[in-house]
């Protein structure tokens, strides 16, 4: 292990710990010019196939794909268990669809892009249909009727086994109302001795009944053939789906507001609320623009307790969260602000920075807030979340809708932050300066010098640095606390690696 008693002359020029500090900044050119005489000096210290490949890394930024067609939309309807989203999954070919055996597990209409026979559409899984019902299933209900006047065609989901009831009556005057394309599928046919009870379906009048098995795949080839017959290449409903909106997450435990929200922004009732906690369990997307400026909002289950203590459509819908939170680019964490923070709380946004996800805490149920509420509050903000001062904090409400149109401003500054991108030499120019004035403390007679920093990556924002010794987990605070006075970051998480490199034997 080099000591600093171990370089040279040479060596003091080129280490990052001994700059020539001045008052008035660098320009490029010198940026540039003390990241050649760095690299140089890197030179002289072991380094690795994978030191190398990212010390000559390009950036490009590529260009982004032109924006989709509107697709087909293909919605899948019947009344609750009859196996839709089971079906769903079948014809994803994954688990995306929450699916339990017991009725009432889908609420809202959740779209997902399919494909079948080289044919790309959008399917529309919905919560069971059902008449004469009062609260969350009316609710439901009524998101099921939207999906059918949303659709360009519709597979009517029946049981097989129970055959046609008084509700699936009901949903087949609902259909020709409509005036959409059916193709009726008759489910939990599993063997050829349950074709018979499918034969029974004729009766509905929607033409022939498919007998299929959602669970084992029997059959369901034939349906979709069939689906893509009635289904028209150019879609009368679907959305365009550009690949340019921002995905943003919207977060939290139960029944704090995000659903709220989402209806609020898209001016909508999208998706399903009510005052039973835990409403929101598969993830649901719409396309939202504030003040023009157009985003893809994924409402998510809530986060009850940790994922292995939670059991059945919850265990799945916490699966489903940490997916949505994966696959979104900034995450708005909605914390009730008329009540104390919970473990709960600190653990969604724990769950997020440790996905590396731009951040954006919003404070909501602001109109349930009174004045001795308030300085408790800033109080709990500053004791219980100090390591999270960086992320940008909004105070809404949900239900009124104030102050959500400071959401897009609250949006940018974090997906700015997170896409940022520090030139190398402007980069060692300022940690050069940063360890003349703070130099790491000295541990066991040794001091690490710091001897060359790069960014590896952004999205997050992730910086490595090649140094003489371990540098301290304190000490790699202290230069993220730096870098994000001098270089902002706000509402973006940052990663600092260290790589410790000896000099080579010569």
């Amino acid at each position: 292990m080099a000591t600093p008693d171990d370089h040279t002359a040479a060596d003091e020029d080129l280490a990052v710990g001994e700059p020539v500090v001045t008052d008035a900044p660098l320009a490029d050119g010198d940026d540039e010019a003390r990241e050649r005489a760095l690299r140089a000096g890197l030179e002289e210290f072991e380094l690795d196939e994978a030191d190398r490949a990212l010390l000559d890394g390009d950036w490009d930024a590529g260009e982004e794909a032109p924006g989709e067609a509107p697709l087909p939309v293909l919605a899948i309807i019947g009344r609750p268990n009859v196996g839709k989203s089971t079906l769903v999954n079948r014809v994803l070919g994954r688990r995306e669809a929450v699916v339990e055996d017991k009725p009432g597990v889908t609420r809202d209409r959740v779209s997902y892009p399919a494909e079948w026979a080289g044919r790309d559409f959008t399917l529309v899984d919905t919560g069971g249909w059902e008449v004469d019902v009062a609260g969350i299933e009316s609710k439901v209900a009524v998101q099921a009727e939207v999906a059918v006047a949303l659709a360009d065609a519709v597979v009517f989901v029946v049981d097989a086994t129970v055959g046609a009831t008084a509700t699936d009556e009901r949903v087949v005057a609902l259909l020709r109302r409509a005036g959409k394309p059916v193709v009726l599928a008759a489910n939990k046919v599993d063997g050829p001795s349950g074709e018979a009870d499918a034969a029974y379906l004729w009766s509905l009048g929607l033409g022939e009944p498919f007998p299929i098995s959602a669970l084992h795949g029997r059959g369901v080839g034939d349906l979709l053939d069939a689906a893509m017959a009635v289904l028209p290449e150019t879609s009368a409903h679907g959305e365009l789906r550009p690949t340019g909106p921002r995905r943003v997450a919207l977060v939290g435990r139960p029944n704090v507001g995000k659903s709220s929200l989402l209806n609020k922004l898209a001016g909508a009732e999208r998706v399903v609320v009510d005052e039973l906690a835990g409403t929101t369990r598969d993830p649901v997307d719409e396309l939202v623009a504030i003040k023009g400026v157009p985003y893809w909002f994924v409402d998510t289950a809530g986060i009850r307790r940790r994922v292995h203590q939670t059991s059945g459509a919850d265990f799945y819908a916490s699966l489903r969260t940490q997916a949505a939170i994966e696959k979104a680019e900034v995450a708005v964490v909605l914390l009730d602000a008329s009540e104390p923070l919970t473990e709960q709380d600190t653990r969604v946004l724990q769950q997020v920075v440790d996905a590396g996800r731009a951040l954006v805490i919003a404070y909501n149920k602001w109109d349930l807030m009174d004045d001795d509420r308030r300085p408790y509050l800033e109080r709990e903000f500053e004791k219980e979340l100090v390591q999270l001062q960086w992320a940008p904090r909004i105070n809404v409400s949900a239900r009124t809708g104030w102050h959500t149109d400071r959401l897009v401003r609250a949006l940018e500054t974090a997906l700015d932050s997170w896409d940022t991108r520090i030139p190398t030499g402007r980069l060692n120019a300022f940690l050069g300066e940063l360890v003349a004035a703070h130099p790491h403390p000295l541990r066991g007679g040794k001091q690490p010098r710091i001897l060359f920093a790069t960014q590896a990556s952004t999205r997050p924002p992730r910086f490595v640095v090649f140094a003489t010794g371990f540098i301290e987990a304190q000490y790699r605070r202290f230069i993220e606390r730096r870098l994000r006075e001098t270089f902002g970051f706000e509402g973006t998480p940052i990663e600092i690696s260290v790589r410790v490199r000896e000099k080579r034997r010569r």
